[in-house]
């Protein structure tokens, strides 16, 4: 396979998918440019070569062209991080993104509109009436796969070689994150360096454990981790069940949880993960008390109780310090670390003391010689909120790729490249 630090751009005009999709205020203003910054290696390694480079990004979920979610409102910014100045094509398909692609010198940059102005991106149909027939939204959706290809092949016609740097859509199917690499053979088609680094951190931690191997999850619902639980399980010596779905774990056990979230529909759900874990010899680590409050809020009133013994009218919102001691001697006592997910709310002040242990547990780990990759967009806000992302081995950008990562899938985007 090919890779970026080999391969020679002098003179070639790269195709470069990256992840641009940055958050903007109600000024265009771009409140977050981590994504355009971690895309900087790949950019500046194909001009430094005498390459050109030809961006493309995706901006927001439009459902058609507008101004909201126009590229055009970056460029600036992504010239002055890049050191070029970086050309704007308003189209990313158009007669003015194919001249000024063809007209690119070495060393120049431009930056094509949003891909996702075109249905054609992601391939699915828009505008078809809701009282469609079955066989209406059918043809549409065929129609749509059909012109596809045609899009794909334009936007591989305006360079020589690919390269895929945006990890955050590896999971989708997409024109530019997939199907466009049929265009380049195996020796014109590549990972970026930000791509690298996330399939090697994800397959250091699936697939070159050292042990023990603790995967730590969080977030409120089981039925958005079943998977993941589920192939963890085959993985991992401890798995710690944090965050709202302790709870259904809690009641599947005969605990009283209050009016701490619950999914109902789970709990057998929740007994049968218990019973497959001790099939497996998993130490599967369940929260022993929380810090709950009376009402959903920062200013509410609190106390700490055991987790099983929550009174009617109280919600719990964090693990509590017996918690945090367990799972504390846990974690150090790793040497693979995975985590996704917060012990629970810690956007509230008074509710993320939780999160910041394991946070820390991690980091005191780390630095004893474990590999610790944190992922998902609660777990990495969690450890920039914290001032602790320099402390672990590695933060994911990827938040969907990194999850069906874990559960095993095999991601178009990875796929694509590798040709398998």
């Amino acid at each position: 396979m090919q890779t970026i630090e080999k391969f020679d751009f002098a003179g070639k005009k790269a195709f470069v998918r990256v992840d641009f999709n940055v958050p903007l205020d109600e000024n265009f203003n771009i409140s977050d440019d981590n994504r355009i910054r971690a895309a900087l290696p790949t950019l500046k390694k194909i001009i430094a070569d005498g390459g050109s480079v030809i961006i493309g990004s995706h901006l927001g979920r439009p459902k058609g062209v507008t101004d909201k979610f126009s590229l055009n409102h970056i460029v600036k910014h992504v010239s002055d991080l890049l050191g070029v100045e970086v050309q704007f094509a308003n189209d990313c398909i158009g007669a003015e993104a194919v001249e000024k692609a063809a007209a690119l010198q070495p060393g120049q940059a431009l930056l094509l509109e949003n891909l996702r102005f075109y249905a054609e991106e992601e391939g699915k149909p828009r505008g078809v009436a809701e009282d469609a027939t079955d066989e209406e939204k059918k043809e549409a959706k065929k129609q749509v796969k059909e012109s596809q290809k045609t899009f794909t092949k334009k936007l591989a016609a305006l360079a020589d070689c690919y390269v895929n740097d945006a990890f955050g859509t590896a999971h989708r199917a997409h024109a530019s994150t997939a199907l466009i690499a049929a265009y380049f053979d195996i020796n014109n088609k590549m990972f970026g360096y930000l791509m690298e680094k996330e399939v090697k951190a994800v397959e250091k931690v699936m697939d070159d454990i050292k042990r023990p191997f603790t995967a730590i999850m969080g977030g409120s619902k089981v039925s958005s981790k079943i998977e993941i639980i589920e192939n963890l399980l085959g993985k991992v010596d401890n798995l710690i069940i944090t965050g709202g779905m302790t709870f259904t774990f809690t009641k599947a056990l005969g605990g009283s949880i209050g009016n701490s979230i619950c999914e109902d529909d789970k709990i057998e759900l929740a007994k049968e993960l218990m019973a497959t874990a001790k099939e497996k010899g998993v130490n599967l680590v369940i929260a022993v008390d929380a810090k709950i409050a009376d009402k959903f809020s920062n200013d509410a009133e609190t106390m700490l109780c055991d987790d099983d013994k929550i009174p009617a009218g109280w919600q719990g919102l964090d693990i509590g310090p017996k918690t945090i001691e367990i799972y504390d001697e846990v974690i150090k006592n790793s040497k693979t670390i995975l985590w996704n997910g917060p012990t629970g709310v810690f956007e509230f002040s008074n509710f993320e003391h939780g999160s910041h242990a394991v946070g820390d547990a991690i980091v005191e780990a780390t630095k004893n010689g474990a590999f610790s990759l944190v992922g998902g967009g609660d777990s990495v806000a969690c450890v920039n909120k914290f001032g602790l992302a320099s402390g672990v081995s590695y933060v994911s950008t990827g938040g969907g790729a990194l999850l069906e990562a874990i559960e095993g899938k095999v991601l178009p985007g990875i796929e694509a490249i590798r040709g398998y």
